[in-house]
């Protein structure tokens, strides 16, 4: 056993002695050439040193795998020949015969490739051809179910993959930017690759941690790192954040919207708390007689909505939330939520009548839990009347009649405002808006006739002739009747009339109907509102249009001018005894007998009737039976 051991030690002492001395006939081969080209390119394999003045018209390249050398091509006298294989169609000759060009390059083709030179003496150089190919961009699937803090060991955070990489890029995670390193018992990265049929690879990398409560909202990634021949590269994917579950530490509740809240808003109270998933919420509202918290009616996520707020909702609120899991009971600090009203508002009398020149007082009232402003506005105008929750109305006339508004709000909270209207009502016999109207119409034709009249108590409207009748109220001392009528040839001779009557008397409204050749039928459906005019008696005429009142005017001063001329001209003639008038010789103007006793000028008033005043109706009026408020100059006598 000794001698054995001296020999094996003398051989080797002697094999490493003749190592580091060299062995003469021996030559250590030189390093390969190293060609770098990306998958689908074409390699350029040199048969020697781009510096050596070597005959490469003579030359053999093999393929080199398993470092078993397999022949590929040969090149004889500049011409280059393929051998049968899977190189046939690939190679070609390039730079005179001294480049072999590998098209279509794959990761199986990552080997070392051999050139032989034939003459003037035998040499050999060797190529190592390295192949890349940058992956795909990488995906990242978040672990969707979250993880628990609570976990004793690290779990599952998210998987990456990059796909179609040659060779195996490097995988490098990410939190908030910074990179993770294996950590025992909080960072573990387990990677793994699948070669596909093209040879490339797929990578596969999950990354596990355990997370705290502080990694909730924390941004996790991967990276990718491989090389091409221009150099390092590297490819990132986007950003996820995966599920924390963690108990709560607090609830809390939050009212919406925030600030002021008044009567008739959409007021939100939401339970909140700090865990992940949220507890199980109720909210609770104090009674005000008891004193004891009385939980609400929530939906699922522990949401109270009060639509639309009344200021019986007004008290501490407080929240309890009850994690399902550990059992554990977190209450709220109480709220107090203020809902701010204005009570219906009251107006006294609540039906105020009054005679014509009396006064009369109007009083608003309403409660709030803040200060009130008070406002009385006329109803058809918008005016405001007066600030303040009492309004006096005094020496009252019929247009004073209608309604009247209070309203009240809350300076403090904009919005909150309450009004009551409130109709004055005024007694009197009806007021009509026309006496005479004229309409134009065709025979025959179905016709719309329309009268309005106000008064108190409510006037009844009748007509005088047959048809279809309907009243509208237009507010509550006010009525409007249509009637639907067919015009007939004996309804063109009589007209019709509307009268208007009540327990203080009666008026009435004439409409004349006249045949229109040239015009068109005028509206009948129109007619001014009562309050806009003054009253009338049944015989009042039709008021004129403002534009025409000029030309009244206009017409009477021209009438008075020509009596005037007339009259002038009459007095010289009869200063120059050229007229036979007076006592002795007097001679009449010649007119015929039948005009003799006609011979009238008539000067009618063309004021209003605003400026002649209002017109009682027929039991007020006092004025002669034939007398229609005209003005007669009789220049017969």
């Amino acid at each position: 056993m000794e001698l054995s051991g001296l020999v094996c030690a003398f051989l080797l002492a002697a094999c490493c002695s003749r190592r580091a001395a060299g062995v003469p006939g021996e030559v250590e081969q030189p390093a390969p050439e190293l060609v770098e080209v990306e998958v689908g390119g074409t390699a350029l394999l040199k048969c020697g040193p781009s510096h050596s003045r070597s005959n490469f018209s003579h030359a053999d390249w093999f393929s080199v795998h398993r470092e078993k050398p397999t022949l590929i091509f040969r090149v004889r006298q500049g011409q280059g020949q393929s051998e049968p294989g899977e190189y046939q169609r690939r190679l070609s000759l390039q730079d005179r015969g001294t480049t072999l060009a590998l098209a279509h390059v794959s990761p199986q083709d990552e080997r070392i490739f051999l050139c032989q030179g034939k003459r003037p003496r035998s040499q050999e150089h060797r190529v190592q051809l390295r192949v890349y190919k940058a992956p795909e961009e990488p995906s990242i699937q978040v672990n969707a179910l979250g993880i628990s803090v609570n976990s004793k060991e690290p779990e599952e955070v998210a998987t990456c993959v990059g796909r179609n990489g040659y060779p195996i890029p490097q995988v490098i995670w990410y939190k908030n930017g910074q990179p993770l390193k294996e950590e025992k018992n909080r960072v573990h990265i387990q990677s793994s690759q699948i070669v596909e049929s093209s040879g490339l690879y797929t990578l596969q990398s999950v990354l596990k941690a355990q997370l705290v409560k502080e990694d909730k909202d924390a941004q996790f990634y991967c990276e990718l790192s491989y090389r091409l021949p221009s150099g390092n590269h590297m490819k990132e994917s986007r950003e996820v954040t995966v599920p924390v579950f963690y108990p709560a530490e607090k609830v809390w509740l939050e009212v919406e919207p925030v600030g002021l809240l008044k009567e008739g808003d959409r007021v939100e109270i939401r339970c909140l708390a700090d865990g992940n998933p949220p507890p199980h919420f109720s909210i609770s509202k104090q009674n005000h007689s008891t004193r004891e918290m009385e939980e609400q009616t929530t939906d699922d996520n522990g949401l109270l909505v009060l639509e639309p707020a009344q200021k019986e909702h007004s008290g501490l609120y407080e929240c309890q939330g009850l994690d399902l899991e550990t059992m554990a009971s977190l209450l709220s600090d109480q709220q107090e939520l203020l809902v701010n009203y204005v009570s219906a508002v009251r107006v006294s009398p609540a039906a105020p009548e009054s005679q014509e020149g009396s006064s009369l007082t109007l009083t608003c009232e309403a409660e709030s839990n803040q200060a009130l402003q008070f406002r009385w506005l006329r109803e058809k105008t918008g005016e405001v009347l007066e600030k303040g929750p009492v309004l006096q109305l005094h020496s009252l006339k019929r247009e004073a009649g209608g309604g009247y508004r209070c309203v009240v709000s809350v300076p403090s909270v904009p919005g909150l405002n309450r009004t009551q209207l409130v109709n004055v009502a005024i007694f009197g016999s009806p007021w009509m808006t026309l006496r005479e109207r004229k309409m134009w119409v065709k025979e025959n034709g179905v016709l719309n006739l329309s009268c309005e009249a106000s008064g108190h108590p409510r006037p009844a409207i009748s007509w005088n002739v047959a048809g279809t009748a309907s009243e509208q109220d237009q507010d509550p001392q006010t009525v409007r009747s249509t009637l639907n009528v067919l015009v007939t040839p004996e309804l063109l001779e009589t007209g019709a009339e509307c009268v208007a009557s009540n327990s203080l008397g009666k008026n009435r409204t004439v409409i004349f109907l006249e045949l229109g050749s040239n015009r068109t039928a005028g509206p009948s459906t129109s007619t001014a509102s009562p309050h806009a005019r003054a009253n009338s008696t049944s015989t009042e005429r039709k008021l004129p249009e403002p534009e025409s009142r000029g030309v009244a005017i206009v017409a009477v001063t021209v009438c008075v001018l020509v009596l005037a001329v007339l009259g002038a001209v009459l007095y010289f003639f009869y200063k120059k005894g050229k007229l036979p008038c007076g006592r002795s010789g007097k001679q009449e103007i010649t007119l015929p007998p039948s005009r003799k006793s006609e011979f009238v000028v008539e000067v009618k008033s063309d004021k209003l009737p605003e400026e002649m005043g209002l017109l009682q109706g027929s039991n007020g009026d006092k004025r002669a039976p034939g007398d229609q408020g005209e003005k007669y100059i009789d220049l017969r006598h």
